[in-house]
């Protein structure tokens, strides 16, 4: 079966043009090629469409049915067109907890004043790609190595871990904690998105009590109600203030680094610009 779009759009109009020649006319090409297409178009499904009289067309019963499945394949070809055309338009950057914290509005800024025709949009994906893989991001912000081959990564700063506690908790109190502290607390982890594990504590320290959890909002939740403790990167205390949550800064924890990433063998046009200017709001003040 050879059905080709061009043939389903002169079918749709055809159906809305009433006749074959106001059906060329609306598509600016000739009756007889539009003859043709719907020809080719009964050919390639084996049965007829179109009942042709003198004055105007009608659609047989199969030819109607088939017209509703034409305009659905052509609006759904339309939004696919729509997509493609935004990735050429703006740089969409996707994110599962923080984007770049505190460093977001300044890279957000510097790049509009250098590429005021692309937009810098940031999305925000709960998935392990930061919604590369779903196509919802050109590029991603990750905090942990991806180990899929299909997707190219570079460095472009670290962070510091921040621990959240509830604000009632006593360890609120503190300005800063130590990850031994955080271990007689239960402590969530949302081990798909998150950049915390238990391979964080030094051998024999590790919490002997962990909530799993799915993304940023839920974590914040239980840790808000006293349920649990946490661990993040800086960014995320700066990006997701919370009602009920404390942040406060972890003496002991290494640090987080923060990557760019993108499909390796489909990079977008201003990747190299976009990596340059990250780097550089990541470079501490001279």
């Amino acid at each position: 079966m050879d059905v080709q779009l061009r043939h389903l759009a002169v079918l749709v109009a055809v159906a809305d043009a009433g006749t074959f020649t106001d059906a060329a006319r609306d598509l600016g090409v000739s009756q007889a090629a539009v003859s043709r297409s719907i020809a080719a178009l009964e050919e390639a499904l084996g049965t007829r469409l179109v009942q042709r009289t003198t004055r105007q067309v009608g659609l047989t019963g199969v030819g109607t049915q088939v017209l509703a499945g034409a305009r659905r394949v052509l609006e759904e070809i339309g939004h696919l067109r729509q997509i493609v055309e935004q990735a050429r338009t703006e740089l969409r950057i996707g994110y599962a907890w923080a984007a770049l914290g505190k460093h977001t509005r300044r890279l957000q800024k510097t790049w509009a004043a250098e590429h005021p025709q692309t937009p810098l949009v940031f999305v925000q994906s709960g998935s392990v790609t930061a919604g590369l893989s779903e196509g919802l991001a050109d590029v991603a912000v990750v905090r942990r190595p991806l180990t899929d081959p299909r997707f190219a990564t570079a460095l472009v700063g670290v962070e510091s871990r921040v621990a959240a506690v509830a604000t009632d908790n006593a360890l609120a109190r503190r300005r800063s904690l130590r990850l031994a502290e955080l271990s007689r607390y239960t402590v969530a982890i949302d081990a798909r998105t998150g950049t915390t594990t238990l391979d964080l504590w030094p051998r024999g320290t590790a919490p002997t009590s962990v909530r799993p959890t799915h993304g940023v909002d839920e974590w914040l939740t239980l840790i808000a109600a006293g349920q649990a403790v946490g661990v993040t990167s800086e960014a995320t205390a700066h990006q997701n203030p919370r009602p009920g949550v404390a942040y406060r800064a972890v003496r002991d924890a290494q640090p987080i680094p923060v990557l760019l990433a993108w499909w390796r063998d489909d990079p977008p046009e201003l990747l190299a610009d976009l990596i340059r200017l990250a780097c550089e709001i990541y470079l501490p003040p001279s």
